[in-house]
């Protein structure tokens, strides 16, 4: 009975987040000085200059009835949500058009989902295995070395990493192309040695950034819970360091940890957007960017709206999956 009551405040406010960010999604758009619609008909207009005034109404109407902008405000959001929420529907991007928003995003999905997956979990693995020994050992030298750079490493944007390497690496020491190239079709060792080859720039860019936040987080959770008295008794009690550290302090250290893991992973859909920009990375982050700077309603509302489903979903999977990972939560 507890547990169907835990699950069903979790859901409830699960459909909440997600019916909130999708109402902001659709409304925000929508108040830029900017029409998708009167800008894709200028276009047009500016290529073929025999276009009848009735023909562009008739254009017009059809546009706005494939980006949603038929009827009243009410009457468009109400359409929007059951599109998305029964047919995940976007429509058709305006800079692509009339390719469907939902090809787009499948296109770009997989290559977010390599380089935020791959970088967040090799930073996670690295920042805590640095962290725990960092708070251990905090008495040795190289313990503070650690921890001092991480502090330096932290506050500095993952972006002006980005740059440091483009200039270093790309310019001064060409070991890696100025322009990554990521045009390549079909599944071959070859087309993935250069993805890999490509990807290394932006993804250190991003491990670095986020090695240091989980060294400061996982420091001060191992210096803490080193310094608790259940561990002084268990050396006490003559077990050597090494199972103190695997049975007793890693155990209690590494639950926040994974609590952050799984929230992070949930944002990576949201894209490294100045990463991608700055690689030509094709990520949801450069379809961000093009659908803001282009008005592409249908663009912008079908990125962010994955970006919040994958979010509140992580989220969700947190709530249910902690008390198993950690028996001292019950759902209450």
């Amino acid at each position: 009975m507890k547990f169907l009551k835990f699950l069903g405040s979790r859901l409830v406010t699960y459909v909440f987040v997600i019916v909130l960010g999708m109402t902001a999604v659709f409304f925000i758009p929508r108040f830029m000085p900017s029409d998708p619609v009167e800008a894709m008909l200028g276009q047009m207009m500016s290529k073929s200059n025999s276009m009848e005034p009735a023909a562009v109404d008739a254009m017009r109407q059809t546009l706005n009835e494939n980006f949603g902008l038929e009827g009243t405000l009410a009457e468009q959001y109400l359409g929007y949500m059951q599109r998305v929420i029964f047919t995940q529907d976007f429509g058709p991007s305006l800079t692509m058009y009339p390719v469907p928003v939902k090809d787009l995003i499948a296109t770009s999905l997989p290559w977010t989902m390599g380089l935020l997956g791959v970088s967040t979990l090799i930073s996670w693995l690295i920042g805590n295995g640095i962290g725990l020994l960092a708070g251990i050992k905090k008495d040795k030298a190289y313990s503070k070395v650690l921890e001092g750079v991480a502090i330096c490493i932290y506050p500095i944007p993952y972006y002006i990493f980005a740059l440091m390497l483009i200039m270093v690496f790309a310019y001064i020491i060409p070991i890696f192309p100025l322009s990554a190239n990521f045009n390549v079709s079909g599944f071959s060792w070859e087309n993935l040695k250069t993805i890999v080859w490509n990807s290394i720039l932006p993804a250190l860019s991003l491990i670095l950034t986020g090695t240091g936040w989980w060294v400061i987080s996982m420091t001060t959770l191992s210096r803490n819970t080193n310094e608790e008295d259940f561990v002084a008794f268990a050396r006490m009690k003559g077990f050597k360091e090494r199972t103190v550290i695997t049975r007793y302090i890693l155990p209690n250290t590494v639950l926040p940890q994974i609590t952050m893991l799984a929230l992070q992973i949930g944002t990576i859909f949201n894209g490294a957007l100045i990463t991608e920009i700055l690689f030509n990375y094709p990520g949801i982050g450069s379809l961000i960017y093009r659908g803001i700077l282009q008005a592409d309603y249908n663009l912008i509302m079908g990125t962010i709206t994955i970006s919040i489903f994958a979010v509140a979903t992580a989220t969700l999977v947190v709530d249910l999956i902690y008390p198993f990972i950690d028996p001292r939560v019950r759902y209450n």
